[in-house]
């Protein structure tokens, strides 16, 4: 019989150099600092705010995706999502379903047959860090969960797009609660369509079992900056109480199982 030394298998994967977490933090903070000027702008400097908010977001919602996940989770995320909401909004602007009859201005830049460019990188903004959510509040409805995520969030962004008249509504059914100029229709799209992208995102991603402790929860700040600026937002500088009231009453009460994991769940490395 021979005697071994057993020596523990060390763990490959080391924490995000320096310069990968600049970027990340550098680029997130971009975002953040181009949403709080927003309400301090008017005119051609809020419309290029409102544009390069966007993308910078995305951006850094898909860098936390590749440092977090991988290449090919990333490139998925952003191909899927990407083509799933720029037909979405081909087929919403022509047809007025599911959300109503709506139309986009020429004032959010490069269009592809109607529908802005900046539109689908919209989803892509919100879409991963509510993905995240999901996952790890539920197993089983992660559909739900996340359609009802990209509902919440559009409380917020409907009412301050139409007053920047970026589009266009036409309804004379009934509106969102506290929010006359945003169809209840558009609410219902939201949920129907972010059902639809969440159950087809968590479907083609894997369940990645990597431990992401060393990157930065960037998509869980997000989430959070979303729902206190949205509510800060139309508090004191837009003056639109009702908005504050219904998207920080749905988006909150939707963040609450969600932190609840967080703090009390156990330990998940999605």
């Amino acid at each position: 019989m021979s005697l071994r030394q057993f020596y523990p298998k060390r763990n490959g994967r080391k924490g995000l150099s320096t310069w990968k977490l600049f970027i990340l933090y550098a680029i997130s903070a971009i975002a953040v600092g181009l949403q709080i000027s927003y309400p301090l702008v008017d005119g051609e400097a809020l419309r290029l705010i409102t544009i390069a908010t966007v993308y910078w977001a995305a951006g850094a919602m898909l860098l936390h995706a590749f440092f977090a996940y991988g290449i090919t989770y990333a490139l998925t995320f952003l191909v899927v999502t990407f083509s799933y909401s720029l037909l979405i909004e081909q087929v919403g602007s022509r047809s007025g379903w599911p959300f109503g009859s709506y139309e986009y201005s020429g004032t959010l830049g490069y269009q592809i047959y109607g529908v802005p460019l900046v539109v689908p990188f919209a989803w892509v903004m919100i879409a991963h860090p509510v993905l995240i959510a999901a996952r790890k509040v539920t197993k089983n409805w992660v559909f739900l969960y996340g359609g009802l995520g990209m509902m919440a969030w559009d409380l917020f962004l409907d009412p301050q797009m139409v007053a920047a008249e970026r589009w266009i509504w036409e309804f004379t059914g009934p509106n969102v609660p506290l929010q006359p100029d945003i169809p209840l229709s558009n609410t219902f799209g939201w949920l129907l369509t972010g059902m639809g992208l969440m159950a087809i995102l968590n479907r083609v991603l894997r369940q990645d079992r990597r431990n992401t402790i060393d990157v930065p929860s960037i998509p869980n700040f997000f989430l959070g900056w979303t729902l206190f600026s949205g509510v800060v937002g139309n508090i004191f500088f837009f003056s639109t109480p009702g908005v504050a009231l219904t998207g920080g009453l749905v988006f909150g009460l939707l963040m609450v199982p969600y932190i609840f994991v967080l703090r009390f769940g156990p330990p998940t490395n999605i």
